[in-house]
């Protein structure tokens, strides 16, 4: 029975996913093998020996401390796409929201008190504003949502122009043809009218939306923001909105910052906020969890390698070690040293990380994993019988 710890709460459809004869699953367990988390944060949190894998339930993982789980062998997957489909839904309401000035007049309607159709049709045209069809969108990022939003856009009668840099072939192939490319962002902030961000949060995107690149777009743009708050300047946002060079900012993470800003829409972290979303995400991360606890199987981990093998023999290693030359030849040169064939191998690597994963006709005696185990550069091993 596998122990696993559940932090926020999971949608049971995903948990029923978890066969009851394997996994103990709840709220309460001390030293588990998975964590099943959506954004309660981890970095103060205390790993104990058995953990093996963390699944976030979303895309983001600003809330676990990546890097660290990494360097204890504790794999990192999170479930890309799963909630595209909501947060594409609330990227367009977005878009409306920041042509048409439809929070100013909510407001404003429930401050009503008497004679309201004449206060009405006497004060609805301070909160005009205008339409989509025609305008350009610039999209940042097209991967599972930014591809949706995109689509979804050119729907609607806008123009799209996206760019990505990191574009996969799977992702380009559920393009719209009639989605122009960008060769760099510098062509979407001349071109657009809107500007939609759909990238994560790292070093080289952080603070990318400021000064210097608002001074590169057109002059009353409106830009989108469901990714994360800090991918956008605070301070050179809201001097921009001050000039009217930006008209209007809608994002979907609130800061000290940002909220109460004339100009500026926030969303309490919405995106995913819905019941499909969620169900969605649990059962990717449950597959996901339960893959890699029973066969060793990596699909969309954020610090490891993707890597898999159907199951076909009796025996299975999974080494998690380091990306450094010779590993390859010192852990088969153990195994063919006991005599064992090896059947089937993979090796993967991600940045400073690799994965080995081999299959045996035989298991392995334990002091030839105990060996494995201890090499330098070696961080985990993961025994399948």
């Amino acid at each position: 029975m596998k122990d696993i710890k559940t932090l926020n709460k999971i949608s049971p459809i995903g948990l029923d996913e978890l066969d009851a004869a394997k996994y103990h699953v709840g709220d309460d367990i001390e030293n588990p093998e998975g964590i099943l988390v959506r954004s309660a944060s981890l970095h103060d949190m205390e790993f104990g020996d058995e953990l093996k894998a963390i699944v976030r339930c979303g895309a983001g993982v600003n809330n676990i401390p990546v890097e660290k789980c990494a360097e204890k062998g504790i794999v990192v997957f999170n479930t890309p796409g799963a909630n595209a489909n909501g947060v594409k839904e609330l990227t367009i309401a977005s878009l409306l929201l920041a042509s048409r000035k439809i929070t100013d007049g909510i407001a404003w309607a429930n401050t009503l008190e008497s004679d309201v159709a004449k206060q009405v049709e006497k004060g609805k045209s301070a909160f005009a504003g205008c339409e989509i069809l025609g305008k350009t969108l610039g999209v940042i990022g097209l991967g599972a949502i930014g591809g949706l939003v995109a689509n979804a856009a050119k729907s609607l009668g806008m123009k799209v122009i996206g760019c990505d840099k990191f574009i996969t072939v799977e992702a380009a192939w559920h393009l719209s043809r009639a989605i122009s490319k960008a060769s760099d962002y510098d062509e979407i902030y001349a071109q657009s009218d809107y500007i939609t961000l759909h990238i994560p949060s790292n070093d080289q995107t952080r603070g990318m939306i400021n000064a210097e690149s608002i001074a590169k777009m057109k002059d009353g743009v409106k830009i989108i923001n469901l990714s994360r708050a800090d991918l956008v300047n605070a301070a050179d946002i809201k001097a921009a909105l001050k000039s009217g060079k930006v008209s209007c900012y809608v994002t979907d993470f609130p800061t000290e910052e940002t909220i109460n800003c004339e100009g500026i829409i926030t969303t309490p972290h919405l995106g995913a906020s819905t019941a499909e979303s969620e169900d969605n995400c649990a059962v990717m991360a449950a597959h996901q969890l339960s893959d890699f606890l029973e066969n060793g199987n990596i699909t969309n981990s954020v610090n490891f390698p993707a890597i898999s093998m159907p199951r076909t023999t009796k025996g299975r290693l999974v080494i998690l070690h380091r990306n450094v030359p010779n590993m390859l030849n010192r852990i088969t040169g153990y195994i063919s040293g006991e005599g064992i064939n090896i059947e089937h191998m993979a090796n993967r690597s991600k940045g400073d990380y690799a994965c080995t994963m081999i299959d045996t006709p035989d298991k392995l005696h334990d002091e030839t994993v105990k060996k494995i185990e201890e090499l330098e550069n070696v961080i985990r091993i993961l025994k399948f019988d």
